[in-house]
């Protein structure tokens, strides 16, 4: 786990893979996002997706498990101030889904602070290594617990 005094603004995190199924597709999209080209073939044919596409926020649920399951591993989780997300392309049913992160920004509160925030940008690809979801996020991230003094006995 890292530290806000272990980080580098350039340093750069790859999580895991997920790969995507239909039935993970369809049951997120009927309890959160019930929208026809989430859902139904016929329907999701007539759209510019021309396919069944995993919702954009089903994308940003699976890049968050991707980060806290090592993607970005920050001591104390990953606990988000604001963040800016995109998504250039659609994310398709059978998709093997990654993050690389890298941290773009950090700033340092005062020397006594506890924490700092820091930068991050976490862009998640599919199989073809193309974008399917841009996440910039500013986090609080922890300093490093400061080290008791050793007591000397004579």
């Amino acid at each position: 786990m890292f530290y806000l005094d272990d980080l580098v603004v350039g340093q750069r995190f790859e999580s895991k893979l997920h790969t995507l199924d239909a039935s993970q597709v369809r049951g997120f999209a009927q309890q959160f996002d019930p929208q026809p080209f989430h859902l139904d073939p016929d329907a999701a044919a007539e759209t510019f997706f021309h396919d069944v596409v995993a919702s954009g926020w089903h994308t940003a649920c699976i890049t968050m498990r991707l980060l806290v399951d090592g993607g970005l591993p920050l001591a104390g989780g990953i606990v988000g101030t604001s963040v800016t997300l995109s998504w250039p392309q659609p994310t398709h049913v059978t998709a093997t889904l990654r993050v690389s992160t890298e941290i773009t920004a950090i700033q340092a509160t005062r020397a006594a602070a506890r924490r700092g925030t820091v930068v991050a940008c976490a862009t998640t690809c599919n199989e073809r290594n193309e974008a399917v979801q841009i996440l910039t996020a500013r986090v609080i991230v922890h300093r490093r617990p400061a080290t008791p003094a050793k007591r000397v006995t004579p």
